[in-house]
């Protein structure tokens, strides 16, 4: 298990750029999958990205391809997302996870640790 503690949400008008951050506790950030969730009211937790623990691989959803990045430095233990070009419907809770597997990170289900969420609210 890790904490993870994320920050950087806010409101924010369309087409602009917010970078969330995730700090992770304990020294075996390095070692994890780590992804980026978003939930919107009334809908189910939705994957938005996730980065390999050594940072060589990253995958996302279509719908933030070319807008978001996905990026951790191990170093500080940190993950980032940064988002540009923000639309109203990425407004969302966003939430950091952690998991020890590569292979079905884009599966909510598959990580074990949460952060407890940044509001992240775009308006047209």
């Amino acid at each position: 298990q890790v904490q993870l503690v994320e920050s950087g949400g806010g409101l924010v008008q369309a087409g602009a750029s917010l970078t969330l951050s995730c700090v992770a506790s304990g020294r075996t950030f390095s070692t994890y999958t780590m992804g980026w969730f978003r939930q919107a009211p009334g809908k189910e937790r939705e994957f938005v990205a996730a980065i390999s623990s050594g940072g060589g691989s990253t995958n996302y959803i279509d719908s933030v391809k070319g807008r978001f990045t996905i990026s951790r430095d191990n170093a500080k233990s940190t993950l980032y997302l940064l988002m540009s070009n923000l639309k109203p419907e990425d407004t969302a809770i966003y939430y950091c996870g952690a998991t020890s597997t590569w292979v079905r990170a884009s599966y909510h289900s598959t990580y074990h640790s949460w952060g407890q969420g940044t509001q992240v609210t775009v308006s047209s």
